[in-house]
């Protein structure tokens, strides 16, 4: 099993920025397919990036252009960039992992893995 653990959330300003971190133990093999949710109080889960297999990431529309999702295999962490963050970005953002192909309907997939998350909140 992978156990995965995120952490740089925080308190920002529109226009700010923000590096989540996601720290894999375990299995965290390059044939997993990584993604980012993030789930606002009332609102749906939303998957906000991915990257799979051939490392081609892949966005939600509400984020491309300001968010870059990344991996480095050898430390076992997934990264969530933002920047030009908005109020409506406000959320409870975790990373999760499955086995396998994310293909472009990962985000209604079923993951194996997820971790408790971390806030991003406007101030």
């Amino acid at each position: 099993d992978v156990q995965l653990v995120e952490s740089g959330g925080g308190s920002v300003q529109a226009g700010g920025s923000l590096k989540l971190s996601c720290a894999a133990s375990g299995y965290f093999y390059s044939s997993y397919c990584m993604g980012w949710f993030r789930q606002a109080p009332g609102k749906e889960r939303e998957g906000v990036a991915s990257v799979g297999v051939d490392d081609r990431p892949s966005y939600s529309d509400s984020v491309k252009g300001r968010f870059t999702i990344s991996r480095d295999i050898a430390d076992h962490t997934l990264y969530l960039q933002m920047s030009d963050l908005k109020p409506e970005d406000t959320a409870l953002y975790y990373c999760a992992s499955r086995v396998g192909m994310c293909g472009p309907n990962w985000s209604k997939l079923r993951f194996d893995s997820r971790g408790p998350g971390t806030q991003v909140t406007f101030s």
